[in-house]
């Protein structure tokens, strides 16, 4: 079995009586970009100043290429860090901010210039050694603390929201060159953010946390396709959480009742539910579809029609007095009897459905 280059423990971690983190557990492979996912306070931030040494864990371990970090300062675990603010140095030029980590290493001065020089051009800063923090933009600041973080070659990079001062455009933008960076470096990467599409454009894989814990890990498509518990299913892309009952379970596929008294079969379970039971119905708004035509699905008064160029969104409200969001692609023909007023039946494929335990 080989052995993870990067690997967690249980980690956990307390302040006084709150727990900020519980148990998390992680491989992670030499080379993977892995990101840390979730809302404000969840501990995706605590978890990464645990494993960068800024604040040691109240138990667990920390192995880095099977040796433990636990007992090393955070100074002298050759780790790369990345923060949300850039941190660069005011007084000290763009070339020598990238310099200076090699100087305290005590590098020789060609040996500095010639990695100032392939640090500048890899964040595509060639020529503006020369320039001060304060004369550059704060995306170019952001790349010049990438160059300095890189520059003496750590074997794991950890970013700490590195992009959310930036706007949206500049934010996409930086986000490409975080790509093309690491398949050209190879550095392994932990990157914590609350963005989901960042996580999305980014990530190998992503550990979404939530109170403290991991409550999934996986591929982008993997979380999206397959959440396993409902706080995944919500906090990944937009969902519709319908409420509904069970009756029936066969395997990982269930029978529910909707409170329109419309029945669904085949629905992928998440949780064991027993007849009876109160759950929730996720559905993503794409998977639905809206038709005039139709006897099937359920009855529904569209609300909303927002045009969005490739596709159209519609608020549609259900028997049950719920709105449910809906997205339909231009392309596929959309009816044009679907007006803000109408009627209309929605219907989804059985393999659409999400089932978690809980009412929504």
């Amino acid at each position: 079995m080989t052995r993870p280059f990067l690997d967690i423990k249980g980690i956990r971690k307390t302040f006084g009586p709150v727990v900020a983190v519980e148990d998390v557990t992680l491989e992670v492979a030499k080379g993977e970009f892995l990101t840390f996912l979730g809302p404000s306070g969840s501990g995706k931030s605590t978890t990464l100043y645990a494993i960068a040494g800024f604040q040691p864990p109240t138990s667990g371990e920390v192995l880095l290429d099977g040796r433990s970090l636990l007992a090393v300062p955070s100074h002298k675990r050759n780790i790369g860090m990345v923060f949300q603010r850039y941190t660069l140095f005011p007084h000290l030029s763009v070339a020598e901010n990238v310099a200076f980590p090699l100087r305290v290493r005590r590098r020789k001065d060609a040996e500095i210039d010639a990695k100032v020089a392939r640090m500048l051009a890899l964040v595509r800063l060639d020529g503006m050694g020369g320039r001060m923090p304060g004369q550059l933009s704060g995306g170019q600041q952001q790349r010049v603390a990438l160059a300095r973080a890189l520059a003496y070659d750590p074997p794991v990079l950890l970013m700490d929201e590195p992009l959310s001062a930036l706007d949206k455009k500049l934010r996409e933008k930086i986000q490409l060159e975080i790509r093309r960076i690491h398949k050209e470096t190879g550095v392994t990467i932990l990157y914590v953010t609350h963005d989901q599409e960042e996580a999305l454009r980014l990530s190998d894989r992503i550990a979404v946390f939530n109170r403290g814990r991991i409550e999934q890990t996986g591929t982008g498509r993997d979380l999206y396709e397959n959440p396993a518990t409902g706080f995944v299913a919500g906090f990944i892309g937009s969902s519709n959480f319908l409420p509904a009952e069970m009756e029936r379970g066969e395997g990982d596929a269930a029978a529910v009742r909707l409170p329109d008294g419309t029945r669904l079969t085949g629905v992928r379970m998440h949780q064991r539910l027993g007849a009876g039971e109160s759950c929730a119905l996720m559905v993503r708004p794409e998977r639905l579809r809206l038709e005039t035509a139709s006897t099937g699905g359920v009855p529904v008064r569209i609300d909303d029609v927002t045009y969005l160029g490739d596709s159209l969104h519609f608020l549609v409200q259900a028997p049950w007095r719920q709105q449910i969001g809906v997205r339909m692609p231009i392309a596929s023909g959309i009816d044009a009897g679907l007006t803000s007023g109408t009627e209309a039946r929605l219907v989804w494929p059985a393999s659409a459905g999400h089932l978690f335990a809980g009412a929504s």
